[in-house]
């Protein structure tokens, strides 16, 4: 219980930074994160995040969403094999996480967000 009150006070901070900095919030606090957080997941803001990090959350999360999507709305009426939709989802999801991260990675240098671990909770 402690560890999760130190990381919303973390969070917190951290979020209050990125507000100030310019950042636009869909981008410091995208709808995936903001869900991982009410989860109860732990992982700091994206621009706080390591490349890698950033690459698998990102293209994790997009690769599952959008095969599904893709799946319940096209392939599955085409008769794609399995294996191709996983390799199809699969590639998309590397391209777009290692995309998105490099972005990221790019603003948080731009506006010098500073580390995650300088946030205290308090």
């Amino acid at each position: 219980m402690t560890q999760l009150r130190e990381f919303d006070g973390r969070l917190a901070k951290a979020l209050a930074w990125l507000e100030e900095s310019g950042i636009r919030h869909s981008t410091y606090a995208p709808p995936m994160f903001r869900l991982l957080w009410k989860a109860g997941v732990r992982i700091p803001p994206p621009h706080m995040n390591g490349f890698v990090v950033n690459a698998f959350v990102m293209g994790g999360f997009f690769a599952t969403a959008w095969g599904l999507i893709m799946w319940l709305a096209l392939w599955s009426w085409q008769g794609k094999p399995f294996v191709a939709v996983v390799a199809t989802s699969l590639s998309a999801g590397a391209l777009f996480g290692l995309i998105m991260a490099a972005y990221l990675v790019a603003q948080a240098r731009h506006y010098q967000v500073p580390r995650w671990l300088t946030f205290t909770a308090d």
